[in-house]
Formats: structure tokens, C-alpha cells, sequence
């Protein structure tokens, strides 16, 4: 068995990268494909590899001269490499093909060394590699039979997206066996090449296979297997987050996204707080079927947006202000405070990162962070602060302080005209209903008081980006919306408050839903090993682990061996050596991959030391 792998092209869509260098030359974490590739090659008893150069053609043999292979390495040289397309330079390789078995290659992949095992390894002689379709991807894509023969090549533009479940996305990589070549391939190459040009792909050829009645083609579908193909400089980010070399180095650069995780296969996201259960698959489509009207048209800014959050809830329109996600409403609030802020840790660290003025912490003694509003009370009422932030729950620890103490609070703080801010971002999920702090004549009795809410957490809409900001003080509110732009939010989200209020049962379901999960997910995870649970009344769970086990090396080894993110709080909550985990509350299914990841990863000899 032989290898072809095609590296002619330019690559022009990685710009500077590839100005003086092929594709193939590209590094991803230190590395160049083509030598990342050719070292995989090395060991699988081949015969040679065959490699079609072009661009830059005399500069990547120099460089591959240079890697001390063993094996074999023949060059073919496309000189019109600028004109056409995959398919001539395959036409170049073709007496090649016929001559031996072979693997097909194109040269901006990156896989682990499994994927070229499970075709060398697979009894079948004529293979396409597929994965299942996700949205990351882009290509020719196929439909297959029972019996994993391929009935369809469906190209780019033939691509139908209400049909995307039934697609697998062909990786680039294939086993041509030699009769296959000799009978089907190299035949059909030439008489396509001959009758619509070079400028094509070689894709297009199986294509015309297909319609055989047995081609003799088969695909071989991966399985977790993970693999990207590099066409621009976000595929080049993505990829070596993915196939970092050091464990601690792929963990940081995959959590330095701050989301995008839709990107990444098969990842599952414990890190990011959202509503599992909400929106329903109506709302869905209504949005669906505005698609082209939203995407076309501007949406009407602040004025309109805010009206529409004030009926949204119950509220006058001079008293509420939409943001591009609650962030966008922090961050204008806190540049408007004066005086010293009074803190609560752990907690959400973006109210502290937006305050760069003098700050009072309070820090609950005790293990689980529990505190009262009577405590908040004690502590700040002997400490000179003009302003109060409280999350409710907090954010990672769960806890939760009843309507009726943050009443009293609410008192308290205006008895000494402290500005008292509540983020209730995830006071839905409390047991205790309709706790809002979102009301008309509580935010007119009580001026100093202003309520910051998550829509994208509460509401499962995180890709919308939004947030409200509500409080009797108009002029601020006023002020704030002067601050911001006015077209702060696109026409998706405004439809989305356009419609909300007629889903109103299904977020009340929801709510239950997710409620009753918790505690069945909490239950569940006090049966794990080396794992204390701290009671919550968000979307979220925080742990403590026991028994040396690090969060650190344990977010690590989730991440590597079972693609699931969570929340590593050593930062946030450390100091005395103890570690925590924080655990999104997703539907039944996840949580309970999630379990099984964290009963193996614990049961480990040291794995997580």
C-alpha cells in the first residue's frame, strides 16, 4: 500500500500565512502538516508516498528533504497548479493509483493517528472516511445505505439543509484499491477531466461513481475520532486547541474561548450557564421562519427594545434598559458608581473586574458559603460602602437568600442610601417562585435599588445576547441608555422579545423541568466518590473534591478523555488548598454522561492527583 497526498494548492484563504509557503507548510502548535502528516505515515508499512506539488512546489521538497524519513517520497509537480483544480493534480498522480492500494490524502488535515488506522485496518478495499455532519463543517457531504454503501455525493452547493441529519461529511482521506483505480476511478477521471475541464475537484468524480449500481465504494464512519481540516485562520485557532501536545496547554486554550463550543466535536459544555430546557421548538421555528426578514432588516433600537422589555416585565418603559447581554449592562452600570463597593466571594467575577475603585469583601466562614441577608447586614452595617452588589444565587456557590430577606435588605440598604444592585440572572431556578425583583411598584418605592437579569441564562438564548437592567432610578436608567448604542441588540433578539411573553407556560414548565433535574443531578452526584455536594438553587452545582484530587488536572482529564468542559474554580474559590468544580445543570442524558465521565476519571490510580 502507497500513499498520495495532494498539497498543489495555494491556500489563499490563510493570507499571509501561506503568502511565501504551501499550505501543507502551515504549523499548527509548532509543527508543519505535512511533516505532522508524513511522521504518521512512517509507521504503517508503506511503500512510498506519492505527494503532488504546486505552489511553492521547490520549497516543499527542500523542506520535507529535510525530515530524515524512511520511507519513500515521490514528487509529482503540477506546473499549472494556479489554473486548476484537485482534480488535475490527482489526473497527474494517476498511473500511480493503478499501480498499487492506496491512501489519499489532502494536505490541510490534521487527525489523530487512529483515523489512518481504521482505514488501513478495515478488511473492506475502497473506503471513504466520513463523520456524521456538524455545523462546524464544509464540503462535499454524502448519503449512505444500510450497508455504509454511499447512494448520494452531495456537493457544497447541492447541500440542503433541511436534510442535514442525513448527511456524513466526507473527511478527505480515502483507500483506493488498486482494481477500484484501474476499473473505476482512473477511467472516470479521465473522461470527466476530458469533457468539463481541470478546474474541478476530484470529489466530483466519485460523485459520478455513485450512480452505479455497486460502485465497490464503502465509507467508514469515525467514531469520536477527532480530525479538523485547516482552510483560515479560525480553523488554524481551532486546531491547535484541539491537538495541543500538552494537556494543560490544550485545556487553557479551549477555555480561553469564553464559548463558540459548537465548533468543537462532540464537546460537551458543563462550563456555560444556560436554561436546558427552554426555548421550545415553536419559538424555535418562529424565529426560523423570520430568518430572511431579520436577517435583512435593521431592528429598531433602544426605544422600541425597551418597551417591549417593560410589558415583558411588568414594568414602565423609563424604568428599563436592554443590553447586549447582561455584560454589556455591567460594565456601563459599574463605570457610573462612585464610593466604595461592598462585594460578596466567591462570586461573578465580571462586577469586580469592571470596578477599579475601592472595595469591602465579605466571605462567608463557613464550608458550603452559605449566608443570610441578616449577614450581609452584620457585616456591611459596620463598614462605610455606598454601594452593595448581590447575586442571587450566587454565582458558583448556589446559595440563595429568600424574597423576604432580600426585602429586608433591600430596607436596610435604603435606611443608609447604599445603591443596592441584585443580579437575579438565575433566581428562575430557585424553589421558591416568582421571586423577581422585577416589579413596577417595588423598583418606584425603592429608588436605589437596580435589578440585573440574564435573558441569555434564564431563557436558554445565549447565542441572542441579552440582559435587562430595571430600577425606580430613571435618570440613571436614562443615562445608561444614552451610554449605550442604539442598535445595541440585532433584530433576532428584538424578535425574541417580540414573542416571548406567548411562551410564558412552556417557561413555567421549563422552570419545574430543570428544578426537579437539579435535585435528581445533586442526589446523583453525592454518590460519587470523592465528591461533596454543596447545595444550589441555580443551573449549577458546585463540588468540592476530595481526597487530593485536583480540579485542575481533574477539568483536564474530562476535557481529554471524554470531551466534556466543566468549570475549574481554583481561582476563584482557592487559597486553602481546597478544590471545586462547578457543574452546569443540563438535561437528564448529559448529566449523566457527566456522572459516569467523573465515577472513572475518580476511580483512576492517581489520574487526577
Amino acid at each position: 500500500m502507497q500513499a498520495v497526498i495532494l498539497a498543489a494548492g495555494m491556500g489563499k484563504r490563510l493570507k499571509e500565512l501561506t503568502r511565501d509557503n504551501t499550505k501543507c507548510m502551515v504549523q499548527v502548535n509548532g509543527v508543519t502538516l505535512i511533516s505532522r502528516l508524513l511522521h504518521q505515515l512512517e509507521g504503517r508499512q508503506l511503500s512510498r508516498v506519492i505527494i503532488v506539488v504546486g505552489y511553492q512546489g521547490q520549497k516543499l521538497m527542500d523542506y520535507i528533504g529535510t525530515l530524515d524519513l524512511q520511507i519513500p517520497v515521490v514528487f509529482v509537480e503540477n506546473p499549472i497548479y494556479d489554473k486548476t483544480n484537485n482534480i488535475y493534480s490527482l489526473a497527474l498522480a494517476k498511473d500511480w493509483l493503478c499501480r498499487e492500494d492506496t491512501l489519499l490524502f489532502e494536505s490541510d488535515l490534521i487527525f489523530e493517528d487512529e483515523v489512518i488506522d481504521l482505514l488501513v485496518n478495515d478488511q473492506r478495499d475502497t473506503l471513504a472516511l466520513v463523520d456524521r455532519y456538524e455545523s462546524w463543517m464544509d464540503g462535499t457531504c454524502v448519503k449512505l445505505a444500510e450497508d455504509d454503501s454511499i447512494t448520494e455525493f452531495v456537493p457544497g452547493k447541492k447541500f440542503r439543509f433541511e436534510e442535514r441529519d442525513e448527511y456524513y461529511k466526507t473527511v478527505n482521506i480515502y483507500k483506493f484499491s488498486r482494481h477500484f483505480s484501474q476499473t473505476h476511478y482512473v477511467p472516470f477521471l479521465e473522461a470527466y477531466s476530458k469533457a468539463l475541464g481541470n478546474n474541478e475537484y476530484y470529489e466530483q468524480v466519485l460523485r459520478v461513481i455513485a450512480i452505479l449500481d455497486d460502485p465497490g465504494i464503502r465509507a467508514k464512519k469515525l467514531d469520536g475520532q477527532m480530525w479538523y481540516e485547516i482552510d483560515d485562520v479560525q480553523d488554524l485557532d481551532i486546531a491547535e486547541s484541539m491537538f495541543a501536545p500538552d494537556e494543560d496547554q490544550r485545556l487553557s486554550l479551549v477555555q480561553g474561548r469564553y464559548g463558540g463550543y459548537w465548533r468543537y466535536p462532540r464537546l460537551k459544555d458543563f462550563c456555560y450557564l444556560v436554561n436546558p430546557y427552554f426555548p421550545p421548538r415553536k419559538l424555535i421555528d418562529e424565529l426560523k421562519s423570520n430568518f430572511e426578514q431579520l436577517l435583512t432588516q435593521y431592528p429598531s433600537g433602544m426605544r422600541v427594545n425597551s418597551l417591549l422589555a417593560a410589558r415583558n416585565f411588568g414594568v414602565r418603559q423609563e424604568q428599563i434598559l436592554v443590553g447586549n447581554g447582561a455584560a454589556e449592562l455591567i460594565k456601563s452600570l459599574m463605570s457610573r458608581l462612585s464610593g466604595r463597593v461592598g462585594l460578596v466571594r466567591p462570586t461573578f467575577e465580571e462586577y469586580p473586574n469592571r470596578w477599579s475603585g475601592e472595595a469591602v469583601v465579605f466571605t462567608p466562614e463557613n464550608e458550603d458559603f452559605r449566608y443570610t441577608a441578616e449577614d450581609l447586614m452584620d457585616f456591611f452595617g459596620t463598614r462605610e460602602i455606598q454601594n452593595l452588589i448581590l447575586i442571587n444565587p450566587d454565582n458558583p456557590t448556589g446559595n440563595y437568600i429568600p424574597r423576604e430577606g432580600v426585602l429586608r435588605l433591600i430596607r436596610w440598604a435604603e435606611e443608609r442610601q447604599i445603591r443596592l444592585i441584585v443580579d437575579e440572572s438565575f433566581v428562575d431556578f430557585a424553589d421558591e417562585e416568582n421571586s423577581t425583583l422585577i416589579e413596577q411598584s417595588l423598583l418606584e418605592a425603592h429608588p436605589l435599588l437596580y435589578v440585573m437579569k440574564s435573558i441569555s441564562k434564564s431563557y436558554g438564548v445565549p447565542g441572542l445576547r441579552l440582559g435587562v437592567l430595571a430600577s425606580g432610578d430613571v435618570q440613571m436608567i436614562g443615562a445608561l441608555k444614552r451610554d449605550v448604542a442604539i442598535w445595541n441588540i440585532n433584530s433576532f433578539a428584538e424578535c425574541y422579545l417580540q414573542i416571548e411573553q406567548k411562551y410564558a407556560k412552556d417557561y413555567d414548565a421549563a422552570l419545574k423541568r430543570i428544578r426537579a433535574e437539579r435535585a435528581r443531578f445533586a442526589a446523583a452526584l453525592a454518590e460519587v466518590p470523592g465528591i461533596r455536594v454543596i447545595p444550589s438553587q441555580a443551573n449549577y452545582i458546585m463540588v468540592e473534591l476530595l481526597g487530593g484530587v485536583s480540579a485542575r488536572a481533574l477539568t483536564r482529564r474530562m476535557l481529554i478523555g471524554h470531551s466534556i468542559l466543566v468549570k475549574d474554580l481554583t481561582a476563584k474559590v482557592g487559597g486553602d488548598g481546597r478544590q471545586y468544580l462547578r457543574l452546569a445543570v443540563r438535561d437528564s442524558r448529559d448529566n449523566d454522561q457527566l456522572i459516569a465521565a467523573l465515577r472513572q476519571e475518580l476511580a483512576g490510580e492517581g489520574a487526577c492527583r
